[in-house]
């Protein structure tokens, strides 16, 4: 009887069905790589008590207490795009960088960003060495204008000379961070937003939490030399990458950039 059913149950299974089934379990598989690590998680855990107490109140007949936490969900369901902006914000933007089904297209001047890599690793060597902190953002497709324009236009060819030499301490621009833009500096002294991930570090310092910060938001690549140790991290997804050496570096450059493999 089983196996006469059989083709009827299969031919009602269309393959469209099959398909929404993927897509959808797609989509909520990248929701969720959205959302990791960020504030939302802890707002959903909260919801997700929320609830359940209500539910729970209904269930055992606690009137007033189920009508409060009824007039509660319904205000949060109001105030949910509030709550979720950031989350909400950056998924957007990944969508617009199609990168949220896939990992998107990196627009960059040339083909060959060897050279540039070569000097952005130079450069961090050599602050290193000297514990000099520095803070080296990599613009990409997604536009960090109104960053740039919270410091000082520069316009120039991007060298290990001036990048170490805008980092000195104690001079006007070694504070903020410095932003490339298709090759070059494009402006100096900038100042970023801080990550409010409660998961990371706490001995890492303003300039790595920027970097978080910073890379949660865009799809720029931001490269940090810590002023207390002189190791090297770069910055990429709101992922860092801590204590690299300067072939790693330079090949993770390379990668980020589009001039790798």
């Amino acid at each position: 009887m089983m196996w006469e059913t059989l083709p009827q149950i299969l031919t009602e299974v269309r393959i469209l069905d099959v398909l929404e089934i993927a897509i959808l379990y797609y989509v909520f598989y990248r929701l969720i790589l959205l959302i990791r690590h960020t504030r939302a998680v802890q707002l959903i855990k909260g919801l997700v008590l929320l609830l359940a107490a209500t539910v729970t109140s209904d269930a055992l007949r606690l009137t007033t207490l189920h009508w409060l936490l009824s007039r509660a969900i319904s205000a949060l369901f109001i105030a949910i795009p509030l709550l979720f902006w950031p989350e909400l914000r950056r998924g957007l933007e990944h969508l617009g960088r199609a990168k949220f089904f896939g990992k998107g297209f990196i627009l960059q001047t040339t083909n060959d960003q060897t050279p540039l890599a070569m000097a952005l690793a130079q450069a961090a060597g050599v602050l290193s060495k000297s514990s000099t902190g520095a803070l080296i953002i990599i613009e990409r497709e997604s536009a960090l204008s109104e960053y740039a324009e919270t410091g000082v236009p520069i316009d120039a060819i991007v060298t290990p000379a001036l990048l170490t030499n805008i980092f000195v301490p104690n001079t006007p621009l070694h504070d903020g961070a410095v932003i490339v833009r298709q090759g070059r500096l494009a402006a100096a002294g900038c100042y970023l937003p801080l990550s409010s991930n409660p998961d990371i570090e706490q001995e890492l310092g303003t300039r790595h939490r920027a970097a978080i910060g910073l890379t949660e938001e865009t799809d720029a690549v931001a490269l940090v030399v810590s002023e207390e140790t002189g190791s090297i991290s770069l910055a990429e997804g709101g992922q860092l990458a801590r204590h690299l050496d300067l072939l790693t570096l330079q090949a993770r450059l390379e990668t980020a950039l589009g001039g790798g493999a």
